[in-house]
């Protein structure tokens, strides 16, 4: 049942735009025809769109992206993750995407806990890794262990603590929201991979690429704030991965160090060479760290 409030802020910014975002979603996710789409799913956020593909013998994973990514933008990392396992995408209500295009006032993680109650019976009905990226690591810790999850792997995590912030941060973040275009949605992916800028590469990359559409289209949500301590007591006992990138400028490993091991007594993995997209930057990588789970 949807029960989203009335006052919800819309994502996009009029009816073309939201038609542009989903063209671009449908065209992108066309390019794994192995990925079919579930039967869209109602919930208390509204309606939700999930996606899943077949693949190895290993535990599915459940891949929740970060704060404006999204199925589609997420099918490259995935089809390297199914090479492993069987993978199931969400669009999450209140971000871009063919979810539900209204974001719930405070747009906190912790609302969507009972969200995640709600969706996992309707996507599979077998133990799943959730792999939660930025936001959606976030999501993953504010809901309640499950018989149906297998075990989480946090990427580039927010929740745990409260994002780095710096003056490049903001000129890049600034930038892209007030003069929507590639050159500026490039330096936000240099800046967010952590990398510098290369002269050399001259194609545009699918993340620039969507990124650019996100600007010029939508009105975008913030990083979440910190989780309450209590929302991780009910993670005790339970197998959770925190890993992320040797450069992630919001979430690197010194920062991620201590509450990881404090509230959920583990260790931080550092992807080298990769920043806050480390699940899009080396799939591969992350994929080594889910065939942990198959032992």
């Amino acid at each position: 049942m949807t029960v989203v409030p009335l006052r919800a802020a819309r994502v996009y910014r009029s009816e073309n735009a939201e038609r542009s975002v989903h063209a671009w979603c449908h065209e992108a996710l066309n390019q794994w025809p192995e990925l079919g789409p579930l039967p869209p799913i109602e919930t208390r956020l509204g309606r939700t769109q999930a996606f899943s593909a077949a693949g190895g013998p290993g535990t599915p994973v459940l891949v929740l992206s970060g704060t404006n990514f999204n199925a589609a933008a997420t099918v490259p990392a995935a089809r390297v993750l199914s090479e492993d396992r069987p993978v199931h995408l969400v669009d999450l209500p209140g971000q871009p995407g063919l979810s539900c295009g209204r974001r719930s006032v405070g747009d906190r993680a912790d609302s969507y806990a009972a969200w995640m109650d709600e969706l996992l019976p309707q996507i599979t009905d077998r133990p799943v890794i959730i792999l939660g990226h930025s936001r959606g690591a976030a999501i993953t810790l504010a809901s309640a262990p499950s018989p149906l999850v297998a075990g989480v792997v946090l990427v580039n995590p927010a929740g745990l603590t409260a994002a780095g912030l710096s003056s490049g941060a903001m000129k890049a973040t600034l930038s892209w929201r007030m003069h929507p275009n590639e050159h500026t949605s490039e330096r936000l992916v240099e800046f967010l991979s952590g990398r510098g800028p290369d002269p050399e590469r001259a194609e545009c990359t699918s993340e620039t690429e969507w990124l650019t559409l996100v600007a010029r289209h939508c009105r975008t949500g913030s990083t979440p704030s910190p989780l309450n301590a209590e929302s991780f007591h009910a993670w005790a006992g339970h197998r959770v991965v925190v890993a992320t990138g040797s450069h992630d400028p919001f979430f690197s490993p010194a920062r991620l160090h201590g509450p990881a091991r404090r509230f959920l007594d583990t260790d931080v993995r550092v992807i080298d060479d990769t920043g806050h997209l480390s699940l899009y930057e080396r799939p591969d990588r992350v994929a080594e760290i889910l065939r942990e789970f198959d032992h």
